[in-house]
């Protein structure tokens, strides 16, 4: 990432909040097909070394996104996301969660909701994002489990493929 780009991941434990801004340099309607068309998901969601791989993804209100993280042992992290609210180029909200290669969700691990805003600023993109957990400890297991580091490392690999795509 270019060190002049922001990036915030603010953490609200009174809210179980996690509010996230990040800059990227390319237009608004690429970052929002980087982040809603599953060829271009999976050539960055997810942090280096891992790779994603959609198994099935309808981008719609009440629609989903299945999809997996593999890391270089093969080991596979599959997570599921339901999309409630769609605005076209300005934002959405999904429910993410955890689950299984069926998309079974996993009862152990937390979900939370999204809400992602794209924000156009001349030549450049803020993507503005409140994670909302459903108690503390939902919140704090994310945290443990390397969301924030996981996150930049993912946000980075966006900075190199919008590289590609301009």
């Amino acid at each position: 990432m270019s060190s002049d780009l922001q990036f915030d991941f603010i953490v609200d434990k009174n809210q179980c909040t996690i509010s996230i801004t990040r800059e990227f340099a390319a237009q608004r309607q690429l970052v929002w097909d980087c982040y809603t068309k599953s060829e271009l998901l999976d050539q960055w969601f997810a942090p280096k070394p891992l790779t994603a791989k959609t198994k099935s993804m309808d981008f719609r209100e009440g629609g989903h996104w299945h999809f997996v993280m593999i890391d270089p042992a093969g080991n596979e992290y599959w997570s599921w996301f339901d999309y409630i609210s769609i605005t076209p180029i300005e934002s959405y909200t999904a429910r993410d969660g955890f689950c299984n290669a069926e998309g079974e969700l996993n009862p152990h691990l937390p979900r939370a909701e999204n809400v992602t805003r794209f924000v156009e600023s001349g030549s450049h993109t803020f993507i503005k994002s409140v994670v909302t957990y459903p108690d503390e400890a939902s919140l704090t297991t994310v945290l443990e489990m390397g969301l924030e580091g996981g996150l930049a490392s993912t946000l980075e690999r966006l900075d190199e493929l919008l590289i590609t795509l301009r």
